[in-house]
């Protein structure tokens, strides 16, 4: 068996269960106010849903990220949105120059799906009947957005977005007088 004489992989999974555990508590007090209230301090009702994904990343930290209806509030109530932040995942490909971003949106067309990109920020937006969609992802590389290419199928959307190339600077040697 390997040793860690310096403790990494148990501080690493401590911290990914103290991650847990707190999402644990926070879902717990959501569920007993709505179970003791029998309402929530919303004018909407169901379905709700709420989930993150956790994800390790380039430092080795975890990193959550929150999708759904519903959000828990300071006091524990639910607070409900009538837009849904859907489930994204993003990888980038060195070798291609690329982004990819995946989100999940299901009950909608594609024609329904509207994509902008600005500098720095990727927005995400579907409006069908009840089913609303929205988020925006920061981006910090500039994009090329006429190399984009989209697709919508079975729910999904894939975003295959191009970086600009950075412009190679060419040396010059410079006299020092």
């Amino acid at each position: 068996m390997w040793k860690d004489p310096w403790g990494f992989r148990d501080r690493f999974f401590e911290q990914i269960d103290n991650e847990f555990s707190e999402a644990e508590d926070m879902l717990n007090r959501m569920f007993r106010t709505v179970r003791e209230t029998g309402t929530t301090n919303t004018s909407e009702t169901g379905p709700y849903f709420y989930g993150y994904q956790i994800t390790v990343g380039p430092e080795g930290k975890p990193q959550i990220k929150e999708f759904g209806n519903v959000r828990p509030s300071s006091k524990g109530l639910i607070e409900q949105s009538t837009v849904r932040q859907p489930l994204v995942d993003t990888t980038f490909n060195e070798k291609e120059n690329t982004m990819i971003i995946t989100a999940e949106m299901p009950g909608i067309t594609k024609e329904d799906v509207k994509v902008s990109m600005q500098e720095g920020l990727v927005t995400i937006h579907a409006e069908k009947g009840n089913k609303k969609y929205h988020t925006e992802l920061p981006v910090d590389k500039e994009l090329d957005s006429d190399s984009t290419k989209a697709s919508y199928i079975n729910g999904i959307l894939e975003l295959k977005i191009h970086f600009k190339k950075s412009l190679k600077s060419k040396s010059k040697e410079i006299k020092v007088e």
